[in-house]
């Protein structure tokens, strides 16, 4: 089945140059994968390159860069955000071609145990655990193997990948003389409307009150999150990135691949955290932060490293000498 690009553009809107609004889209791919009835998108002009080789039948770009799809010599689509016409196209393609949505009920090999409240409209998939006290909202889909504690609520349309567990314990110990005694976690997770949750995730359940995750939140795969957490509505973060107890954060954030931020801190609203870096302090401005020392052969490494382990006998030094200047 296909898609004239007609009909992407009398949902999607985009202004066609060089090309037929009857030509048939068989599928999208990306500029490298994409042959001539495929549909692709530029939404990075370093990737300028990629787009003049591309064989795609039609690419979807940006008035910026019109120009540089002019030179190609095939269709092009001018549209406001591609990367976000994108998005919106594989929902048109997926509701054209009818994709089987997920069906609603609980699958046979689920447990859901007795107390536990599942909306008839959400699914339960193979394999799930959802305990006694959970709230499961309506639209929401467990996928396959997914565990939801006791007194865990999901809202509604929240999408839950394999493998991830909701409202397991946090980590909590007290030690007393060389033993750790642990902290019963009496909270639990309160996930609002439209949330994700990538595959193998973990959001513990709160110590005393819930760990929240807001509105429209999208999380990876295999992202920690400890308890009594708080993330603000619609905020983002890529795979591996791991959320010590207690940390606060705002909305319409970003935490990069293998971000870590440490417990008890704050992060104000649109606040954009690099890959790999580790939050050691709290962020009260929005912005780009990053924190992570950059790649090199090692033994350059090594000296950097070392050079760095002097600067503040360095910065010493220097505010002796300019001490010493000052009274000479």
């Amino acid at each position: 089945m296909s898609l004239q690009l007609v009909q992407i553009m009398e949902v999607l809107g985009g202004t066609l140059e060089q090309g037929d609004p009857a030509m048939e889209i068989q599928a999208i791919a990306s500029l490298e994968d994409a042959g001539p009835q495929d549909f692709s998108f530029l939404s990075n002009p370093k990737l300028q390159a990629q787009m003049l080789a591309s064989k795609a039948g039609c690419i979807a770009v940006s008035a910026q860069m019109q120009e540089q799809a002019r030179q190609r010599g095939g269709a092009y689509l001018v549209v406001d955000n591609p990367y976000l016409y994108f998005a919106r196209l594989t929902q048109l393609w997926r509701k054209h071609h009818a994709i089987r949505p997920v069906p609603a009920g609980i699958h046979p090999s689920a447990v859901v145990e007795e107390g536990a409240i599942v909306h008839p409209s959400a699914s339960i998939g193979p394999l799930c655990h959802v305990a006694s006290g959970a709230v499961i909202g309506a639209d929401s889909v467990l996928t396959s193997r997914v565990t939801v504690g006791a007194d865990c609520v999901l809202g509604e349309r929240v999408l839950v990948q394999p493998g991830a567990v909701i409202g397991g314990d946090g980590f909590g110990f007290a030690n007393e003389r060389g033993r750790w005694i642990k902290i019963e976690q009496l909270g639990g997770v309160q996930i609002g409307d439209d949330v994700e949750i990538g595959s193998n995730t973990c959001i513990d359940r709160g110590a005393l009150r819930d760990t929240i995750i807001a509105n429209g939140v999208k999380i990876d795969n295999q992202v920690q999150i400890g308890h009594n957490v708080e993330i603000g509505e619609h905020s983002a973060m890529a795979g591996c990135v791991g959320i010590a107890g207690s940390a606060k954060i705002g909305r319409q954030c970003t935490i990069g691949g293998a971000g870590m931020i440490l417990g008890h801190l704050e992060i104000a609203d649109n606040v954009h955290i690099s890959a790999a870096t580790v939050v050691s302090r709290s962020i009260r401005q929005p912005g780009q932060y990053t924190g992570f020392f950059p790649i090199d052969d090692n033994g350059s490494w090594e000296k950097n490293a070392a050079t760095l382990k002097h600067l503040h006998a360095l910065r010493d030094r220097i505010k002796a000498l300019e001490q010493t200047q000052k009274n000479g």
